[in-house]
């Protein structure tokens, strides 16, 4: 690993700096030995640094110019949807009406926050054709693991006992993921050549112990799967239920309904779609929306229309229960609201229809020095590989990556889907330029121009170059130590 030494907070500090000088105490002081005992004391006081206010606000604000984020950078990070989120959202959401309200207030005092969310549900469920909606996951991976507990509760009412869930060779991590904590055992389905289910594999796999087939549709590919119905009918026709992983919905906004082509339940991701923050390890959301039969199980509480006012639902004999506090993340669902009442309808699939546009033109241009494998048009994204020039010239993937950050462009995704060799996944997204994704394009060409031992070492202009990808993972230094 190269580190640019750059020195910690911890580094910089300096006995006695201070950042604040206190006046002295106008009051008498009791001793410490009198107001807290020996035995709940410190040997000695914590290392914390000490440094003068400048020092702190320099280092920090130098530290925050090396970030990359949407706001400062092009950020093509394909099956992530990092689109620029409009400020007028953010100033909304930061409204002393909805952004001072605590939850354990009067139902009769959050009426107007209510009225946004009851408005909201209306609105994901009219998007996804989805009647029943919990606001309350965390995140799109909580909202599946919500989708199957319903799931689950479903099957076991009507006292079937199923075991399995299958789930694409293309999709995402988290979808076996979210199966296994669930309860149930993941099978793997396999792609034909062209990116899409293979019905010969599906039909193997189809027995009375599945009750979930999860889908992601556009997939992971960029492509939307021309058999979906078909998928969706024999998997309904063995009494299973289909699962959309909702994290390309801003491919098909306001153009076709997942319920329209056999999802029974669905998530979604309000930051990769409608205009919430994405990443930092902030709140997130990922609202579930079901069919009418699995609505008895949603979690509570839901909000709902009660004589005039708005109340929250919090008894159910058949619901899962509760998946998170309170009723959400509200600041990321009021993001979201006001994203899609700015739009409209209208202005969503115009998201889509320039989303779709922005990417196909951006394969386009890539096509011609890196194999796209899977065809001549995508929808929201595509996958490139850069498995030929690594055959010719020895150039990989995370080369390529890596040297984009230098020149002022996030790394797309690479590596992922698995079934695409040395794969670049990439997702302009609609509030990009025309002039944007020509820059990248024509950098990413001129990377392929440079020595095989320039590309290697690259990136130079970041803190750190080549971390030890594995040994992070299994050894990951967390905290600083003083020793």
């Amino acid at each position: 690993m190269k580190d640019r030494n750059t020195p910690l907070i911890f580094e910089r500090s300096r006995p006695g700096r201070r950042a604040t000088c206190m006046p002295s105490a106008d009051v008498p002081v009791r001793p410490i030995e009198d107001l807290l005992p020996a035995a709940s004391r410190a040997a000695e006081p914590p290392p914390l640094p000490e440094l003068a206010e400048p020092d702190i606000v320099r280092h920090f604000t130098s530290l925050s110019t090396r970030n990359m984020a949407v706001d400062t950078h092009f950020y093509p990070l394909g099956s992530c949807t990092m689109k620029y989120n409009p400020k007028r959202n953010e100033r909304l959401a930061s409204l002393p009406g909805l952004a001072d309200l605590h939850p354990y207030q009067p139902e009769d005092s959050l009426q107007g926050l209510f009225h946004i969310l009851h408005e909201l549900q209306q609105m994901l469920a009219e998007i996804s054709g989805l009647p029943g909606v919990t606001l309350q996951p965390a995140a799109g991976a909580h909202g599946e693991l919500t989708a199957l507990m319903i799931a689950a509760a479903h099957f076991r009412r009507l006292g079937q006992r199923r075991t399995k869930v299958l789930t694409p060779d293309t999709s995402h991590g988290t979808n076996p993921a979210s199966a296994r904590m669930a309860g149930f055992q993941t099978v793997t389905l396999q792609s034909t050549p062209e990116g899409y289910v293979d019905l010969d594999d599906l039909e193997t796999k189809l027995d009375e112990q599945v009750a979930v087939l999860m889908v992601t549709n556009p997939n992971t590919l960029g492509l939307f799967d021309q058999q979906i119905r078909q998928v969706s009918e024999r998997v309904h026709a063995r009494g299973g239920l289909v699962y959309l992983d909702g994290a390309n919905m801003n491919a098909i906004l306001g153009i076709a309904r997942p319920s329209d082509f056999g999802a029974d339940m669905m998530h979604f991701n309000p930051h990769k779609t409608f205009s919430s923050p994405h990443g930092g390890g902030g709140p997130g959301a990922g609202p579930v929306c079901v069919s009418q039969a699995l609505e008895p199980y949603l979690p509570l509480p839901i909000v709902a229309r009660v004589d005039s006012k708005y109340r929250l639902i919090q008894e159910r004999p058949h619901s899962i229960g509760r998946v998170r506090s309170y009723f959400g993340n509200v600041g990321v669902l009021v993001r979201a609201y006001c994203y899609i009442r700015t739009l409209g309808p209208a202005g969503l699939r115009r998201v889509s229809e320039d989303a779709v546009l922005n990417a196909n033109y951006l394969l386009s241009l890539i096509k011609h020095f890196l194999v796209v494998p899977h065809g001549d048009r995508c929808l929201h994204e595509f996958v490139a590989s850069a498995a030929e020039v690594k055959k010719t010239r020895g150039v990989r993937g995370m080369d390529l990556a890596k040297r984009l950050l230098d020149y002022g462009f996030h790394a797309p995704t690479v590596y992922f889907p698995l079934t695409v060799p040395e794969a670049i996944m990439i997702e302009p997204t609609e509030t990009e330029s025309k002039e944007t994704l020509d820059a990248f394009a024509e950098t990413l060409f001129r990377i392929l121009e440079e020595p095989l031992d320039r590309l290697q070492e690259a990136p130079y202009t970041t803190p750190i170059s080549r971390p030890d990808e594995v040994q992070a993972a299994r050894k990951p230094i967390l905290r600083w130590t003083c020793d």
